[in-house]
């Protein structure tokens, strides 16, 4: 979630974009950006507020509430675990039926919390202090 957005954005596949324009409410438009160095802006506009944007969990209400939980969640650990096994992003986000964003946004959250200068350290961290299970155990 993030608090502000510069404009709505709709980017496929790194080769298509679409801006809503200011138009009349009866009348929607928009651009559509074609691979170009505008595109190439906008996807980094969209980076640039992702890693900004905060982890949301949902409430019993189905009500989406920030998550308030400063340390690893479960996730969270199966993420690192798989990690310390040696999957790549993309393996690990198949393997837990997420988006490779979302857990690259997640390795990085941990990375950050534990003040770790590589992408294992947070792994090592979890295992030493016994944050991590191994399945069936």
């Amino acid at each position: 979630m993030a608090d502000e957005i510069p404009t709505k954005l709709v980017i496929a596949d790194g080769s298509l974009g679409m801006l809503p324009l200011d138009a009349l409410p009866a009348e929607p438009a928009a651009l559509v950006v074609r691979s170009s160095g505008l595109l190439v802006s906008l996807a980094a506009l969209f980076e640039s507020v992702w890693r900004h944007a905060l982890p949301l969990s949902l409430s019993s209400g189905e009500q989406a509430v920030m998550a308030q939980e400063p340390g690893p969640d479960a996730v969270d650990l199966q993420i690192l675990s798989l990690l310390l096994a040696g999957l790549t992003d993309v393996s690990v986000a198949k393997e837990l039926d997420l988006e490779a964003r979302t857990v690259q946004r997640r390795i990085k959250r941990l990375m950050d919390l534990s003040g770790a200068t590589s992408r294992l350290h947070p792994g090592r961290y979890a295992s030493e202090y016994g944050l991590l299970t191994r399945h069936g155990s």
